[in-house]
């Protein structure tokens, strides 16, 4: 039987999956969408865990482009929770009749493309396959979770919970001895509503974050409407900024300050509860390390002044790494949580995990006694939704062995050997550095506006060149080298995945800069792309 053919698969129905799939069909073209989880969402969807909110504020966490889904939805918070995000971007997928287009409770497991036909062949969990002449990956950066192979995990006789996969229905945790492993963006958030509930919670860290309370509350209606009434030059502003958030940052250099002026500054901007705001106070503090320290130390003393005991107040203290270098977390009452009585600090760096046991875990210097473990452990990011998919390009080649040695993408959309794919937020543009909804506009938006210049010209396929390839990621890399990025041992460059290239997976020019390449790549007739 032959498969149905459509002009356009999207995988994912998460933000970007959302748009991607609307403007392809406000170009004419036929599309179809696929989706792990029962409606859209995406991230979303899946990670229900108490305390999930997003770290950008929710009125710039919103599509720009139609002034009629700006003006009919109002957010109710300044930091958005997950069940308002999802109800979000159903209410976008609604406005947009996007779902129709879509099969939820699917899996893509292999995308292989036909030399013979420049078509791609998608197949799915459920065994559909279709066939396809563009294939748009929408599978977001942080949708592949992450938990070390501990040893014993299996016999473990109580409850454990990823916090990218948290039931539904929710978990009761009272008269429990709670562990979490983790302290990044899902376990600072979790873990002080885990501790309103456990007997007993005990947090197992690694390695401490610099982790800023967002001063979450509800959103005024003066603050609504203004942002409505000034959204234009909100635009502007989030698309001049390197981040897509605007701040405003300081034309003298942070050693150029005394220390009293210094602290004043951050003091300041520590109040505005933004993380935007503190990281890009001044303009050195992201690529020189004594600049940096001096807003690191800083922030160990709202530490030390949030943590009664001192010694669990420098446990929680980094040390080792840049602010910035890994994400600044935002939280809502983390370090006040280890003032309570219930809860108790570990160090797995001075005393690694060596066992998951039938009654709890056990490190190399104690043993802990537990009824359920929390795994806050992250995500294999920005690769790892794409390699989980069996993806083959010309002449079957894989796409894990095209990236073995690191991904190497055109703009983090296009990959040599891989004809008519783009990978929207993909490996080499600014993804998770950025409002990652201000980059899915740009990505989706100039997708489709190539795609619709394909279609004009009635090209068979559209290939990133291998040389235009290489010198981007070789140009991302020494972008990075020059800030403070490669002193995170972070996800960022993937070293919380065991064996994964160790490469910034990120474009850290800014969004900015990097729109204006894309604009001009195109300008020059898709410059760098071979189109047959």
């Amino acid at each position: 039987m032959t498969a149905p053919h459509y002009d356009s698969v999207v995988i994912g129905a998460g933000f970007s999956g959302v748009y991607m799939t609307h403007k392809l069909g406000e170009q004419g073209l036929t599309v179809k969408g696929f989706e792990a989880a029962p409606t859209v969402g995406g991230t979303w969807y899946w990670n229900t865990y108490p305390g999930a909110r997003c770290d950008c504020i929710s009125m710039e966490y919103a599509f720009t482009f139609s002034p009629e889904l700006i003006e009919d939805w109002e957010w109710t918070e300044r930091y958005p929770a997950q069940p308002e995000i999802l109800r979000y971007i159903d209410f976008v997928a609604t406005r947009l009749d996007v779902k129709r287009h879509f099969v939820f409770d699917t899996r893509v497991t292999a995308a292989h493309f036909d030399d013979a036909t420049a078509r791609w062949e998608v197949t799915t969990d459920s065994g559909e396959r279709v066939t396809a002449k563009y294939l748009i990956t929408a599978a977001g950066c942080l949708s592949t979770s992450s938990t070390p192979d501990f040893p014993g995990v299996d016999s473990f006789r109580g409850r454990t919970i990823h916090t990218s996969a948290w039931p539904r229905e929710g978990i009761d945790f009272t008269g429990m001895r709670v562990g979490v492993i983790g302290t990044g963006s899902s376990g600072v958030q979790v873990i002080p509503k885990v501790a309103e509930q456990a007997e007993h919670l005990t947090v197992f860290q690694r390695t401490p974050a610099f982790s800023l309370d967002c001063g979450n509350r509800p959103l005024t209606d003066d603050e609504r409407r203004e942002f409505k009434e000034n959204i234009g030059e909100f635009k502007v502003l989030s698309r001049q900024s390197p981040s897509g958030q605007f701040t405003d940052t300081l034309e003298v250099n942070a050693l150029d300050h005394t220390e009293e002026q210094r602290n004043a500054v951050y003091e300041e901007r520590w109040n505005r509860h933004r993380a935007i705001d503190l990281i890009a106070s001044y303009p050195d503090l992201f690529s020189d390390r004594a600049a940096n320290d001096t807003i690191a130390e800083f922030f160990r003393s709202k530490i030390r002044a949030a943590v009664h005991d001192p010694e669990t107040a420098e446990l929680l203290s980094p040390r080792e790494h840049p602010l910035g270098a890994k994400r600044i977390t935002m939280d809502t009452g983390y370090f006040q949580t280890f003032n309570r009585d219930n809860v108790s600090l570990v160090s797995v760096k001075n005393a690694p995990i060596e066992a998951i046991t039938a009654d709890g875990l056990r490190t190399t210097d104690n043993e802990y006694q537990l009824d359920a473990i929390v795994f806050a452990t992250g995500f294999d990011a920005i690769t790892g939704p794409l390699l989980t998919i069996d993806i083959r390009g010309r002449e079957g080649r894989t796409l894990g062995d095209a990236w073995s040695d690191g991904p190497v993408t055109y703009l983090g959309l296009g990959v040599p050997g891989f004809p008519n794919l783009f990978t929207l937020t993909g490996p080499g543009s600014p993804n998770v550095l950025t409002n990652v909804v201000c980059a899915i506009e740009q990505h989706v938006e100039w997708t489709a506006d190539a795609i619709a210049h394909l279609e004009s010209v009635r090209a068979r396929t559209c290939e990133a060149d291998d040389v235009a390839a290489k010198d981007w990621t070789a140009h991302a890399v020494e972008l990075a080298d020059e800030t403070l990025y490669p002193e995170g041992n972070s996800w960022y460059t993937g070293a919380n995945i065991p064996g994964k290239p160790r490469v910034i997976m990120s474009y850290v020019g800014g969004l900015n800069v990097y729109r204006e390449t894309c604009d001009a790549v195109a300008a020059d007739g898709y410059r760098g792309f071979t189109i047959s």
